[in-house]
């Protein structure tokens, strides 16, 4: 098996098993009992706490542990507008947003909120200077990803968090794809919240966190008890938050050499299917790009059956945001950097980790070309094309 689908989760790294396997056995007392062995687990779940936060230059108070990435999406847009609703009910977010997010949006758009989607360019690069056109007096929240988990684009976050910093708005950023994968600096890049998530650096599912800038006065999302400092009820996922916080420090120590490795390989798998392949188009920007994400168009073919045949010779990719697999739609990420609805709806998702070879990659080049091929004899469009010569796609 050939696994390209690192966007979509990653395999747990053997140190971050290693570490949360005794939370799950002989470490199992709750973090919140005043006996030893709770203390065992609260001590644990403080030290991971402190993982996550050095990661992105935070304070360990400023982490507070979800079930993931979705549920910190869902609690930072929630609870600023239900903490900020009486200075004014405008948002703003972009098209390319995670759907945790555009479906936060449409969820407060039917409580009374408005919502403004900003445009992307080409490459899937938000324009500072339209985020900065788009506020109005009532704007009380600005949330804009870091980097878009299909395209791989990364977004001027620093500039973003500038402009909201000046003009006393909330920022949130959804960095469930940055990461762990590239530097961020949440008091450099004046971000006031920030979505993560464990399993897409090498640590376990159904764990993330949201940073919350100290003084922001944001309220609970879940109810109940006590647990995280009064903001997130529910007894903590001791095994999930420590095995993140292994992965957390181990993104740390090797992020530079990792993503060096992955940009290598990228770059490499990126232009033997640009000279390979005819018709196809890389969306996403080419250079500010996540270390290891390759998208493609390729015309006149369906994603889906392309990713079907790959599968067949056991190479595991996707065609866009795992949220979104099985439906029929075009991706609303394609759409928005200005792709038809036939030209997106041919897209493939390579990504990439630091595990990959070259040998992989010269068979899934060989696969790919052999399948779109083989798809394109099948096409009416692509039949079509060929009679009449059309120019009608511009790649």
């Amino acid at each position: 098996m050939i696994y390209l689908d690192n966007a979509a989760t990653t395999r747990v790294a053997p140190e971050v098993l290693e570490s949360l396997l005794p939370y799950m056995a002989e470490n199992y007392g709750n973090p919140s009992s005043i006996y030893q062995l709770g203390a065992a687990s609260r001590r644990a779940v403080s030290g991971a706490r402190e993982a996550v936060a050095e990661l992105i230059g935070a304070d360990a108070e400023e982490i507070y542990f979800t079930a993931g990435g979705s549920e910190a999406d869902n609690w930072a847009l929630k609870a600023t507008a239900e903490a900020y609703g009486n200075k004014g009910r405008h948002i703003i977010t972009t098209k390319i947003e995670h759907h945790a997010v555009l479906h936060t949006c449409r969820y407060l758009e039917r409580q009374g909120f408005e919502v403004t989607y900003l445009d992307v360019d080409r490459d899937g690069l938000v324009d500072p200077d339209a985020v900065r056109a788009a506020i109005r007096p009532d704007t009380i929240l600005i949330s804009v990803m870091s980097a878009n988990n299909e395209i791989g684009t990364i977004e001027p976050i620093a500039e973003i968090g500038g402009i909201a910093r000046e003009r006393g708005i909330v920022f949130h950023t959804d960095a469930v794809q940055a990461f762990g994968q590239i530097p961020i600096d949440v008091k450099e890049m004046k971000i006031d919240m920030l979505s993560a998530s464990a399993h897409k650096l090498n640590g376990p599912k159904g764990v993330g966190c949201l940073y919350i800038r100290k003084g922001l006065k944001i309220g609970s999302f879940i109810h109940g008890g006590a647990q995280e400092r009064n903001r997130r009820a529910g007894t903590e996922n001791v095994p999930g938050i420590v095995g993140f916080g292994t992965a957390a420090a181990r993104a740390g120590r090797i992020m530079e050499e990792k993503s060096g490795r992955e940009r290598e390989l990228r770059d490499y798998l990126i232009a033997r299917i640009e000279k390979e392949v005819p018709y196809c188009r890389l969306n996403g920007h080419r250079e500010k790009r996540l270390p290891g994400n390759v998208n493609f168009s390729f015309f006149f073919i369906e994603g889906e059956s392309l990713l079907i045949r790959l599968d067949m010779e056991g190479i595991c990719a996707s065609s866009g945001s795992a949220c979104t697999s099985g439906s029929l739609d075009p991706s609303h990420v394609l759409l928005a950097i200005g792709l038809k609805h036939e030209e997106a709806h041919g897209s493939l998702r390579l990504s990439l980790s630091e595990e990959n070879t070259k040998e992989e990659l010269d068979a899934v080049v060989e696969a790919v070309k052999k399948n779109v091929s083989l798809l394109r004899d099948m096409s009416p469009l692509y039949e079509d094309f060929v009679k009449n010569k059309k120019e009608a796609y511009h790649v």
